[in-house]
């Protein structure tokens, strides 16, 4: 059985940590696989498993790969495929669940504390000779807030909303959440379930962990952000296509909220024209909350028990 990986590049692991994959098949591990329909058809040849991360399978690339039987997302969202086309042909998808739940809900903390604590502007200033040349043996270069004083809102509750919400508690913020199916009500102090207007006007930190969905697409527009409080920040680690970024970077720049902690951007990677390069207070990071070391390593882990289920004939995390 051939197994071709298109983008292994993105797990940043060696041939060894893919063993438990390549002990299933003849594993084929492509580096980087430009987006082009031959090139990835070439690659994609002869294969009945292909796995991918971003590479996307279209119906098309789909229509000349005959022998393809399963195609293993690596990664929990799979919008990267063209899902019907896949049906239609009865390719099996399969996807990643939960892998990165600890990962995403840390990178959403950092972010959160970059923009109450302000650690790297500081660490900055030291390193120009501020602290050298203080009169006093401390100074701040922006107000520090306190999680405690703060109240922190979730849209979005499953896994990784929940796991954020946890860690916040244990910090003595408040939380709030706005979430279509509310369920199993946290026994935090003062949590309570809102609505999504309720939660923009109310939450110092607004922190994204939804799907991307037609309703939720551009999510946090210019009215959005003119409800929240001028001192609120945004967290996104979900998907860039919820913010409208030029709407964001308008709010930053005319100081309508006081901060942006982005990890994820609509077109990735980043194009050079993105309005939130010229954001004030703005700060971000290249896609990486899903890629702590344990996330990988369970990432390979799941994607090779579903790789060995699919050849059973009993498989797992099937999206269709």
């Amino acid at each position: 059985m051939k197994i071709v990986v298109l983008d292994a590049e993105t797990i940043r692991f060696g041939a060894q940590e893919w063993r438990d994959v390549a002990a299933l098949g003849e594993l084929v591990l492509h580096d980087y696989t430009p987006n082009e329909r031959s090139e990835v058809v070439e690659r994609c040849s002869g294969a009945e498993i292909v796995l991918t991360n971003k590479v996307p399978l279209s119906a098309e690339v789909l229509g000349a790969l005959p022998e393809l039987r399963m195609i293993g997302v690596l990664a929990t969202g799979y919008n990267v495929v063209d899902v019907k086309a896949a049906k239609e042909r009865d390719v099996a998808v399969c996807n990643v669940p939960g892998y990165s739940t600890a990962s995403v809900a840390q990178h959403t903390l950092a972010l959160i504390l970059e923009l109450t604590n302000h650690v790297a502007r500081h660490h900055a200033s030291v390193y120009n000779g501020e602290w050298v040349k203080s009169r006093h043996f401390c100074y701040w270069k922006s107000e520090i807030r306190e999680l405690a004083d703060l109240t922190v809102g979730l849209v979005g509750f499953g896994d990784i909303g929940r796991r954020v919400g946890a860690v916040v508690t244990s910090l003595n913020a408040r939380v709030i959440a706005h979430t279509r199916t509310p369920k199993d009500v946290p026994s935090w102090p003062g949590f309570a379930f809102v609505g999504r207007d309720e939660l923009f006007a109310e939450a110092d930190v607004v922190s994204l962990h939804c799907p991307l969905t037609p309703e939720t697409e551009r999510m946090i527009d210019a009215a959005a952000l003119r409800a929240m409080k001028r001192d609120a920040i945004l967290i996104n680690t979900a998907r860039g296509q919820l913010v409208d970024e030029a709407a964001l970077a308008r709010a930053l720049n005319r100081g309508e909220i006081a901060g942006a902690g982005i990890d994820v951007v609509s077109v990735e990677p980043m194009r050079a024209d993105n309005p939130l390069l010229d954001a004030r207070n703005c700060i971000m990071t290249p896609h990486i909350a899903w890629a702590g070391r344990l996330a990988r390593k369970r990432l390979l882990e799941i994607t090779a028990q579903n790789v060995r289920s699919f050849i059973e004939g009993s498989p797992v995390n099937r999206v269709l």
